[in-house]
């Protein structure tokens, strides 16, 4: 994966409540076990009329090219439903690498933070501020800081992320690659604790 620190973009406002993984990622395109392709069915049935790719509903957000941006935001409670994966797989292949919400589902928030998309979790009246903004707006996301802020007004919020992941992510480390830069200490630790 690679280290992911500062996110600086447009956003794309999705101001619905209660977006569950099947919405998300629809079960029927479930099949792959690869994390590639998934993006192309991302929010596939509200993007679509009858499932065809020819007929794009003109009124769905990502279907609208004045939106346009890496970071997603989402009304609350983001990713509710199912524990599919297939759903942090299909934000990323699409190209989001954050996902803004005041509150997400834990196991979607895991899987988000295990396929390094940055799930920010920020007050309702914070969200509210950033759905107020023109398309033309920006957020920063810094993630040493733990801040986002809306760059048009210089409003700032503090989130909350787990430090583990954190380290993970500003490292651009899965939990394989966490294991093997402490290798060192670990083999130091078993040599000390056999003795």
């Amino acid at each position: 994966m690679k280290p992911l620190e500062i996110i600086e973009d447009f956003f794309v406002p999705l101001k619905m409540d209660n977006v569950d993984t099947d919405q998300i990622i629809p079960a029927r395109f479930l099949k792959s076990t690869t994390r590639d392709g998934f993006g192309k069915n991302l929010f596939r049935d509200w993007r679509y009329e009858n499932d065809d790719e020819e007929k794009p509903k003109k009124d769905f957000i990502l279907n609208q090219p004045q939106y346009k941006g890496s970071i997603l935001v989402a009304g609350k409670n983001f990713g509710c439903g199912s524990s599919r994966e297939h759903a942090a797989w299909a934000l990323k292949d699409y190209g989001f690498t954050a996902v803004v919400s005041s509150f997400f589902a834990d196991i979607f928030k895991n899987n988000a933070l295990n396929n390094a998309v940055l799930p920010v979790i920020v007050t309702d009246s914070f969200l509210e501020k950033i759905f107020a903004q023109n398309n033309e707006a920006t957020l920063t996301i810094s993630l040493p800081k733990q801040t986002i802020t809306i760059d048009t007004t210089k409003e700032t919020e503090s989130f909350e992320i787990n430090s583990y992941k954190k380290e993970c992510l500003l490292n651009g480390y899965d939990d394989i690659d966490y294991l093997l830069s402490i290798k060192t200490e670990i083999e130091q630790y078993e040599q000390k604790s056999t003795k």
